[in-house]
Parts: C-alpha cells; structure tokens; sequence
C-alpha cells in the first residue's frame, strides 16, 4: 500500500486512480480541482469547506447533521420552475417535457449562432465547447433512445462524442479532435431530436411502464434491460442540464470576448 505521509504532492496530477478506502488526514486540498470523481460513502470530519463549488449529482449529503440535497433541489426548482417537468409520470407529461426542451434549445441554438463560428468550438474553463455538447447529446440520444429502447445495436454516428472518462469501446466513435461547423453539428442534432419526438408521441402507458430489450452487442448502455421511463427521464436530464451548461459558457464567451458576437 502507498504511502505519501509528510509528502509534498503540490501540483499532482492523479488521472484515473482509484483512491478507494483511502485515507486522509491532515491533507491541504486548497485550490485542487476534482472532475469525474466518485465521491460515495465518504467520510468527513474536521473539514473546512469554504468558497467550495459542486457541481454534480447530489443523493444524502448531509452537513454538520443536516440532509442538504432536498434543500438543494428545492431551491433549484424555484430558480428553474419548468424544471420540474423534466420529471414527468405518464406519457402526456413525457412529450410536454420534449416539448419543453425544443423550445429552451432552440432560443439557445439562436444565441449561439450570433457568436463566430470559432468561438462555438472553444472550451470555457475545461468544459465541452457547444458544438461538443450538441455531440454529446447526439450519442446520449444514440444510446438511450435509439440502441436502448429501439433496439439498434450499433446506432452511432461518426460525430457522436460519449462522456470523456467512458472507456474506449469498439465500435463507438470518440473523435475529440473533429471541428464540424455548426450546420453539420445541427443537422446530426435535428435528427436525433426527431427520434426521440417519435418515441415520445407514441408512448402509452403500457409502454411506458415496460421494460427495453437487451442489445447483445458492445456499446452503451450495458447489454441488459432496463424500465423505458427510466432511458427517457435519463435524456430529459441530459438535455435540461447540457443546456444550462450551453447557455452558461455562452454568456461567458459574450462577457469576456469583445468580439464574440457577429457583426
């Protein structure tokens, strides 16, 4: 077992390593910055957490005795008041939702596409640039949608840009490197959208409460079932929290950048 006491580990890259059950103790973590991390079941005593930001998923955290995730929900839905539809029940409320997202991207989509072409591919602050994210959402829909619950086992599309710490997998394309104009980013885009407003117009109740097919081939999602509701509630929030992201680093671009904006 390593061990690192009285080391100075100032400036450290740890990429990939499993820390599980370690332990810390007297450790300064001031300005380190933790992307993909798996932070379940951990203990903390003793901590200062000031001027911290999480961003993430957020499930029984308790502070100083207090369960501060439905604290955090509620005031995100205050702030976000459709964002309870993201969360609908039965099929009506499912294609309301998409009806929701079509709107919210198509003004973010029009704010976008008042920026120069290059600054759609710039990243702010290590983040997706927006033609990325509008990938990323791509082979969300790829792998939910259309090989989860339509069954394709292969429905990839050479833009397609899974989540940086997924695992190489055959067959699925990972090119950080392509630069599509937005046009292209677009058009892959529409189309996807387009499967999901099919499959959401023809839930039933019955469909809905159903379970997908295994697809016995390499990919993702895993090769095993799971409840329909639960592949498209997955896309509901991939689409509502990507585009807050968007929405996000294109304010920064406009703020920081001069000429950001299109004459």
């Amino acid at each position: 077992m390593a061990d690192f006491s009285d080391a100075d580990l100032r400036g450290a890259r740890f990429d990939s390593v499993d820390l599980t059950d370690a332990r810390l103790r007297n450790v300064d973590l001031t300005g380190a910055r933790f992307q993909a991390v798996d932070l379940s079941g951990v203990v903390m005593r003793g901590v200062d957490l000031i001027d911290v930001d999480i961003q993430g998923e957020v499930r029984n955290l308790s502070i100083n005795g207090v369960d501060v995730a439905p604290l955090v929900e509620a005031e995100l839905d205050r702030r976000h008041p459709d964002r309870v539809r993201m969360r609908p029940t039965d099929p009506a409320g499912f294609r309301e939702a998409w009806d929701l997202v079509e709107r919210l991207w198509h003004g973010t989509v029009e704010r976008a596409g008042r920026l120069r072409p290059e600054l759609l591919h710039e990243s702010v602050n290590g983040e997706w640039s927006f033609i990325e994210t509008l990938r990323h959402l791509a082979f969300a829909t790829d792998a939910w949608i259309r090989r989860g619950i339509l069954g394709d086992p292969a429905p990839w599309h050479p833009l397609d840009l899974p989540w940086d710490e997924m695992p190489d997998t055959a067959g699925v394309p990972r090119d950080r490197a392509a630069r599509p104009s937005l046009d292209t980013a677009l058009a892959l885009r529409h189309d996807r959208m387009a499967t999901v407003r099919s499959v959401v117009d023809g839930l039933t109740d019955e469909s809905l409460a159903g379970h997908t097919e295994p697809v016995d081939a390499p990919g993702w999602p895993p090769p095993r079932s799971f409840p329909v509701r639960d592949c498209l509630l997955t896309i509901l929030n991939e689409e509502w929290q990507h585009r807050l992201y968007a929405e996000r680093d294109l304010a920064i671009l406009v703020q920081t950048r001069a000429d950001a904006v299109q004459p």
